[in-house]
């Protein structure tokens, strides 16, 4: 970090430059109660001057683009340095062979304990309805189980004769 006689606004707020947005909010709101004119014990015109660099200093750090300037200002970065492999055309680790894998897709994956719960509770379900299908079927008698494709359909002249006996019963 760069030296200078001012102190950073980090030190001002009582924090490390790798602070959190709410580490920052929650020192700004404790100093600033300490520090406000209207509520502090000290001078007003230290309290005025103290309050004002504390405002400065949290609208510097709560602006993200702000924040990362400043932090370059002072010399500070929140980003390691990655130091390039020694040859960049050789992979570093070698590939994964995805045709010894026990599984079809490389990006699939074993079944969690509550994916396997709702398959279950699926396959209950349909053999609670079969089941129960079955019981109705046998509850209603043999009725349910004969169709009418097992009965020959009755001819033109079946279906008149029973009609012409019904009025034959009503005329007399």
């Amino acid at each position: 970090m760069a030296q200078s006689s001012e102190p950073t606004y980090y030190s001002l707020l009582g924090l490390h430059p790798s602070a959190s947005v709410i580490d920052i909010r929650r020192a700004y709101r404790q100093l600033s109660k300490l520090y406000h004119p209207d509520t502090t014990d000290l001078p007003a015109a230290v309290a005025i001057a103290k309050f004002q660099q504390l405002n400065e200093a949290y609208a510097t750090l709560s602006h993200p683009e702000r924040r990362l300037s400043y932090d370059l200002k002072i010399g500070y970065s929140r980003f390691g340095v990655i130091q390039p492999p020694s040859d960049l055309n050789h992979p570093v680790s070698p590939s994964y062979d995805f045709s010894k894998s026990a599984y079809l897709d490389a990006s699939d994956r074993p079944l969690s304990s509550g994916e396997i719960f709702a398959l279950f509770m699926l396959v209950l379900t349909f053999v609670g309805c079969v089941l129960l299908a079955v019981a109705i079927g046998l509850t209603r008698g043999d009725t349910a189980f004969h169709t009418n494709l097992l009965q020959p359909t009755p001819s033109v002249q079946q279906l008149e004769f029973p009609i012409q006996n019904s009025e034959l019963i009503i005329e007399k």
